[in-house]
């Protein structure tokens, strides 16, 4: 992976993969080949043992700026096919990233415009910069933000997303996290530190019981409380309290000490 690329990762020694939008010259705007690398970089990280959290970040001053207008431009004259198959592309990379395995945790300073707000609400664990502004920014050039509408009502509500969708206005950090679209809002300079206390929270946690809670919560939001799921969820309860982990787990807290998946160098 080159400096140059349009997504950067690397993982450390702990199982934390730093994953870069690095296209700062134009604010980390999207276009295909940004939105490719996106969906490639998780889609390898999805198979990386002993992976244990993501931290999104955007190179520069910005951490995303929506669509690259050019790129835009340059879809109005493809062929109606060529066009949709971008689309389908955008919102495989958005649901991509939501869906991941194992925790997501973006680190948003600068602007975040348009499909940057899809991709800081695809995350798990979103903190700001007290400089952070946002935008739904896509009505404002006579577009919609269709790849990220039902997400952003799942993450932030249809009354949240209906008034900053529909007038493209700026908000603030404090703006961000009242509507639920980041959960934490520290001074600029403060927000690795913030990051990094996030990250060792989560490594804190078992990482099977982690992936297992995530996709738990997708699994309530889009499932109806049928007798099946109340079923599956009973069964998923009974059945984590007899593993390895919990045994650990609990072995730990009565110790007072940290457990054994906490790494160590």
């Amino acid at each position: 992976m080159g400096t140059n690329d349009p997504v950067l990762c690397a993982i450390d020694h702990r199982g934390v993969a730093a994953v870069t939008l690095n296209r700062p010259r134009v604010n980390n705007a999207y276009d295909g080949a940004l939105i490719d690398a996106l969906t490639l970089t998780f889609a390898r990280l999805e198979g990386e043992p002993g992976l244990r959290v993501v931290v999104l970040r955007g190179a520069g001053k910005h951490f995303q700026a929506g669509a690259d207008l050019s790129f835009l431009d340059h879809l109005r004259s493809v062929s109606p096919e060529e066009n949709r198959e971008f689309s389908r592309r955008t919102v495989a990379a958005i649901r991509g990233l939501q869906l991941f395995p194992l925790p997501v945790v973006a680190l948003v300073q600068g602007g975040c415009f348009g499909g940057g707000v899809g991709i800081a609400a695809a995350c798990d664990i979103a903190v700001a910069a007290e400089d952070a502004v946002f935008a739904l920014s896509e009505v404002r050039w006579g577009i919609t933000p269709a790849p990220i509408i039902p997400l952003l009502v799942e993450r932030i509500g249809a009354r949240a997303a209906g008034r900053f969708a529909l007038t493209g206005e700026r908000f603030d950090a404090v703006m961000a996290r009242q509507i639920g679209l980041v959960h934490e809002v520290c001074p600029a300079a403060e927000l690795e530190a913030a990051g990094a206390l996030v990250v060792d929270h989560l490594l804190m946690a078992g990482p099977e019981a982690v992936a297992t809670t995530k996709r738990l919560i997708a699994e309530a939001v889009e499932t109806p409380f049928t007798g099946e799921f109340h079923d599956h969820i009973v069964a998923e309860a009974a059945s984590r309290r007899r593993s390895a982990e919990a045994a650990e787990g609990l072995a730990s807290f009565k110790e007072k000490r940290r457990p054994r998946w906490y790494p160590r160098r």
